[in-house]
């Protein structure tokens, strides 16, 4: 089943907004519960600050996550270069390349065509305990299927490859070998076209029912449901189809993986073979996000976040006892962030270690932190993150 689906079947579905609200489980709402109260956690460093003026990145409290749909004022966000003004009734998306009839749509343009809407979770690849996992957020965005587009331009048999690039730039260091440019850059990444024409790949427009941000990429940018924000190109300016691979430097050199297979994985082991690989597709991450206090128990709140592929299980320890399992919310979509809950019974006073697990269809596991220590880069760090909580 797509996840994507028109306005129309939106609000023959009851979705829209108002409606949908109505329709979120209670422990979404963990306010509207009189009883309910947050438990602190203790692994909060004094010096986070999701809202941090001086930082690139704003970054999402998740002990503020109360619903399956992040408002758009907590939406987080980060970039690499400026964040540019654009003025939309100037805005045109070009289309260039290997199709036969290239074109330009302007914002108008783009809302006239059919439109979609996805419920999308995603998180940079950068995302980790570092930021308290402040890097994500999960959205309902509304646009135009990018396969729509492409299909009507006539998209010449060469092409092989789609390549996005933002109106954001700026200048960039890049490294030939002992040679190093400032050169000034235009940021851009890129896809095979086979993935670029898969149905839930949108150019969005809208965030919650209303026009994006300039901060989330405004007039329109692109989504790629189940892959790292990097792919989620903002300030869409050009889709450009080619024959050979994009090297840019946002594809090639930085947003790279490199993990060691074999041997001990020491630095000089010549067992070890060091594997580079390129940042596309998340990988399987569950975080507990907040704790409650209700009568008789406690709440542990969290979400999940994957690219699409079902769920097998959502687990629980509480201070390395047995795993047990949560109960994921029914709100839950493919390509959302999927919330779990786990009902904590028995909590004795004093401080405790919380850690959760996330196991997919496929038999993939959330691995412990210790067994990314292979990794020699820090992106795509979907590590078990165990949380510490005081119960007074």
């Amino acid at each position: 089943m797509e996840e994507l689906i028109s306005r129309r079947e939106t609000l023959r579905k009851g979705l829209a907004t108002a409606s949908w609200l109505a329709l979120m489980p209670d422990w979404a709402l963990p306010a509207m519960a009189e009883d309910a109260s947050d438990v602190p956690f203790t692994d909060i460093p004094n010096t986070f600050n999701p809202n941090n003026p001086n930082s690139t990145a704003r970054l999402l409290d998740i002990r503020k996550i109360d619903g399956p749909i992040t408002p758009k004022d907590q939406f987080f966000g980060t970039q690499h270069f400026n964040k540019p003004e654009i003025d939309g009734e100037k805005y045109r998306l070009k289309f260039t390349g290997l199709v036969h009839k290239q074109a330009e749509y302007s914002l108008s343009d783009l809302r006239a065509m059919k439109s979609t809407e996805i419920i999308n979770g995603y998180e940079c690849s950068g995302n980790s305990p570092r930021a308290m996992e402040g890097l994500c957020s999960n959205g309902r965005f509304t646009g135009v299927r990018l396969s729509s587009i492409l299909k009507q331009l006539t998209i010449d048999p060469r092409a092989r490859e789609a390549v996005f690039l933002g109106t954001d730039r700026g200048p960039l260091d890049i490294v030939f070998r002992q040679q190093t440019y400032k050169l000034e850059q235009q940021f851009g990444r890129s896809m095979t076209l086979e993935n670029a024409l898969k149905p839930d790949v949108m150019v969005a427009y809208a965030l919650n029912g209303e026009p994006l941000t300039r901060d989330q990429g405004f007039p329109a940018r692109l989504i790629v449901p189940g892959w790292y924000g990097v792919a989620n190109v903002k300030w869409l300016a050009e889709v450009h189809l080619q024959e050979d691979r994009y090297l840019g430097n946002f594809q090639a050199r930085w947003y790279r993986t490199l993990r060691g297979v074999g041997g001990t994985g020491e630095d000089a082991d010549p067992e070890t073979q060091w594997i580079e690989s390129e940042v596309t597709r998340m990988h399987p991450k569950s975080v507990i996000a907040r704790v409650r206090k209700t009568a008789g128990a406690h709440s542990i709140l969290g979400f999940v976040l994957n690219d699409g592929t079902p769920l097998k299980s959502v687990e629980v320890q509480i201070d390395g006892g047995a795993w047990q399992p949560a109960t994921l919310d029914k709100s839950n979509s493919r390509y959302s962030w999927k919330l779990f809950t786990y009902r904590w019974e028995g909590a004795t006073p004093g401080e405790h270690t919380l850690v959760s697990r996330v196991t997919d269809a496929n038999g993939v596991m959330q691995p412990e932190a210790a067994a990314l220590k292979r990794k020699k880069t820090f992106l795509e760090d979907n590590g078990q993150f165990p949380r510490k909580v005081m119960i007074s």
